[in-house]
């Protein structure tokens, strides 16, 4: 007799992303396996509360004015499943929270523990261990509040330290503009970093995905993006153009070994999409940073990729329930 898994699929929670992973849940719902896998559907609202919804439904951001069971014990309700998946993007996930309950009370999860996580979603954090294994990296200021943007280079880019889908990002051009991009960024982190903006640029993105012990680096992805900040309106709501980058070997076998250098060195399990910045005019290629729950909406680069390296989607999701 073949035992079927019991999967747990949570979504939402308080995270700036809570949108964007009612999109990326309902990709992994139509490409999970049930032949293999009978799953649950758990949606978190904004007050952290769960709630066990049917499976059939389309999950939107109005999901709350859906049919729903609130659940009171969250971690005797989790612990009924073989492996959780939780398509949580933004913080309570990706910043080590929910990872650390799952932890203490020994519940299989996908994704990056608690420690990979705390680090990876830390922008200044991920810079400052990066910095000491050589990672090129753009030149960059911690901001302080009485640091003088007058002895600033401009342009720069301003974001928060710790926050997802580049929200809060923006590029100032002289310091009237900093003061401007600081205080949006502030709205999101207490923490803001201000980064060289390079105009002549081209953004690539290395998916990385763990089968058991062996790790899978996809090829290149590039951002068509015309110039554009890749913030979280071109992310998910214009739908920017993204393909496969046409570089020459030498660069791309950069790119691979230093996304899968900066996995192991962080730490990170199962699943990242790392993203660089290629300076056109100096011909030198920049870690940007790392995601260690990657966009998995339809038009999402992490599963795209992995689907050009020969991982379609379900069998994705195989992979990453079975590593745990």
């Amino acid at each position: 007799m073949i035992y079927i898994k019991k999967i747990l699929i949570l979504f939402g929670s308080n995270s700036y992303e809570h949108e964007v992973s009612c999109d990326s849940v309902n990709f992994v719902i139509k490409n999970i396996d049930t032949k293999k896998y009978n799953y649950d559907i758990v949606g978190i609202d904004y007050n952290n509360n769960w709630y066990l919804l049917n499976k059939n439904i389309k999950i939107t951001p109005k999901w709350l004015k859906e049919d729903k069971k609130i659940i009171d014990n969250t971690i005797k309700f989790a612990k009924k499943y073989d492996v959780v998946i939780p398509i949580i993007h933004g913080n309570t996930f990706e910043d080590g929270k929910l990872q650390s309950l799952f932890e203490l009370n020994n519940i299989n999860y996908v994704g990056c523990d608690s420690y990979s996580s705390i680090i990876s979603y830390d922008k200044l954090l991920t810079k400052l261990i990066l910095e000491k294994y050589n990672i090129k990296q753009v030149k960059y200021y911690i901001y302080q509040k009485d640091m003088n943007l007058n002895e600033i280079e401009y342009p720069i880019i301003i974001k928060p330290c710790k926050c997802g889908s580049s929200l809060g990002i923006n590029v100032a051009k002289n310091k009237k503009e900093a003061l401007k991009c600081i205080n949006e960024a502030l709205k999101y982190d207490n923490s803001i970093i201000l980064e060289q903006y390079i105009e002549n640029k081209e953004e690539y993105e290395c998916a990385i995905l763990q089968d058991k012990k062996k790790t899978i680096v996809s090829d290149i992805g590039i951002i068509l993006n015309n110039g554009c900040i890749y913030d979280y309106k071109a992310k998910y709501k214009t739908k920017i153009e993204t393909d496969i980058a046409n570089i020459n070997t030498k660069l791309k076998k950069e790119i691979q070994s230093t996304a899968k250098k900066i996995f192991h060195i962080l730490g990170c399990k199962d699943l990242s999409r790392v993203d660089f910045l290629y300076d056109i005019d100096n011909k030198e290629i920049y870690f940007n940073e790392i995601n260690t729950m990657p966009g998995f909406t339809e038009i999402s680069m992490y599963p795209k990729l992995m689907n050009i390296k020969g991982v379609n989607a379900k069998k994705l999701i195989s992979i990453l329930i079975e590593n745990n």
